[in-house]
């Protein structure tokens, strides 16, 4: 069966209305059955008070209300529980309250793998231990579901999940040099791409990524973080997609996936929001043009017609210029006198 899923990376701050009325549009036009949020949904949240992030869960749900047969899920991001120097047991369950702690989530034959990269540090700390234990886990249960491996000891006689091999969702992209190999509209400036990412800031290291490629097999993986597009093809043809900012705070031209997915297959396709300097001329060219009319209206401006009727009878500077010369005197002394007289 097919699964439209819609991919997004926000951040909530002032451009609410503008991620408001995106998310919204997006949902009533595309109509999709599971909406991925990739982290970083608060600005603050790794700093927030109990009633600062009680405020702004309340704004998320109002901005990124959905109808009931449409199901959201969000990863956790490094603006959402803070870096791993800042994570805390309180803060990850926090989150996970309102967003459910789930790891693995099956949809018509499709199996996603949503991991809290940012606990993925790699050392030894006890969210960090939990993590790997977890995803240790949903290997082991997408290994049973292996038709080859169903009948092992290994797996016993459990429900098996419908073998697909998995998407992952993340929110720290795997490990890459930098984007130099990036390209596209919204990929990072030019200036920008060649510079170096570093481990477990800007991407996860090398061990970690190359963990979460051995025991899960994705057929694909979704980032987010870096607000820029990319695409990279990791070890064994693994594709993976990091897909840019939602919000104009960050680009000025934000974008987000949609997709189509099978069990076997997938689809994706890039959708772009309406550039930000565009709507702000637009609207305040409407708002110009509506103060002409208010102001018409009340008879505080001549009427635009009969402004711009006057506008057209008057003579060009061109045709004003002769009609002085010929009033000039035709004698040079004569100046002296007109002046003479004048005064």
């Amino acid at each position: 069966m097919d699964l439209t899923p819609l991919l997004a990376t926000p951040g909530l701050e002032k451009w609410e209305w503008q991620m408001e009325r995106a998310f919204q549009t997006a949902l009533w036009w595309l109509q999709p059955e599971v909406i991925f949020i990739l982290g970083d949904i608060f600005d603050e949240g790794k700093w927030s008070s109990s009633q600062a992030w009680a405020d702004d869960v309340q704004r998320f749900q109002k901005m990124f209300r959905h109808p009931s047969h449409m199901q959201l899920k969000v990863v956790a991001g490094n603006h959402d529980i803070g870096f791993h120097y800042q994570m805390s047991e309180y803060r990850v369950k926090r989150f996970e309250k309102v967003f459910s702690p789930e790891r693995l989530f099956s949809w018509k034959g499709v199996n996603f793998v949503m991991v809290n990269s940012v606990a993925l540090e790699g050392d030894g700390c006890d969210i960090c231990s939990q993590a790997e234990a977890e995803l240790v886990e949903i290997s082991h249960k997408l290994n049973c579901s292996r038709e080859q491996v169903q009948g092992s000891d290994q797996c016993g006689d459990g429900q098996w999940l419908p073998w697909s091999a998995p998407v992952l969702l993340q929110h720290y992209p795997l490990y890459r040099i930098s984007d130099a190999n990036c390209s596209g509209d919204d990929a990072a400036p030019p200036e920008e791409r060649s510079i170096p990412f570093e481990e477990r800031y800007d991407v996860l290291s090398r061990e970690a990524s190359q963990k979460l490629l051995w025991w899960l097999q994705p057929r694909l993986v979704l980032s987010g973080h870096t607000h820029s597009a990319c695409e990279v093809l990791h070890a064994g043809g693994v594709p993976e997609i990091s897909i840019p900012s939602f919000s104009w705070r960050n680009r000025n031209n934000p974008s987000f996936i949609m997709g189509s997915l099978t069990s076997r297959d997938y689809a994706l396709s890039k959708c772009y929001l309406p550039f930000e300097d565009t709507v702000l001329t637009t609207y305040c060219g409407a708002a110009g043009f509506v103060l002409v009319l208010v102001l018409a209206h009340f008879e505080c401006l001549a009427s635009p017609f009969l402004f711009g009727w006057n506008l057209l009878r008057m003579p060009t500077p061109t045709t004003r210029f002769f009609l002085d010369l010929r009033e000039l005197p035709s004698k040079p002394w004569q100046w002296a006198e007109q002046e003479t007289t004048a005064a």
